[in-house]
């Protein structure tokens, strides 16, 4: 009786591992599929962005109603970093990840059109 029993609590111990096997690999694959359609997504829409030619006016006006509370209204600083020559330090795609992402803390994530990033960038680049 007690090989029988050993036997029943091998298979339980390995249908629990197997469960908990299959969670994880499910789990795995969601978090893994949304990274890659998240990420062709922001492809997209970077690539949408630099392909426009931004206007320096709508980027400043921009600017003004988002980003002046923490850059400051000359863009020297003030809770976020100068973003003077900020175009010298990051390339376009990092300044957009940035933006739409909030990836510094604690930097928010703003969800901006293609046409309107496209100007921040434009006003950004003038910066220099």
């Amino acid at each position: 009786m007690s090989t029988s029993s050993s036997s029943a609590a091998e298979r339980d111990l390995k249908r629990e591992f197997l469960k908990k096997f299959f969670i994880v690999f499910v789990v795995s694959l969601i978090c893994f599929s949304i990274f890659f359609l998240n990420r062709n997504e922001n492809n997209k829409y970077i690539i949408e962005t630099l392909e426009l030619n931004g206007s320096v006016k709508e980027g400043d006006a921009l600017f003004k109603i988002n980003c002046v509370g923490c850059h400051g209204i000359t863009a020297r600083g003030l809770v976020g970093p100068d973003l003077h020559s900020i175009t010298q330090r990051l390339n376009d795609k990092e300044i957009i990840k940035q933006v739409t992402g909030g990836i510094t803390p604690p930097m928010p994530s703003f969800e901006i059109d293609p046409v309107n990033m496209s100007n921040l960038l434009k006003y950004l680049h003038s910066l220099e």
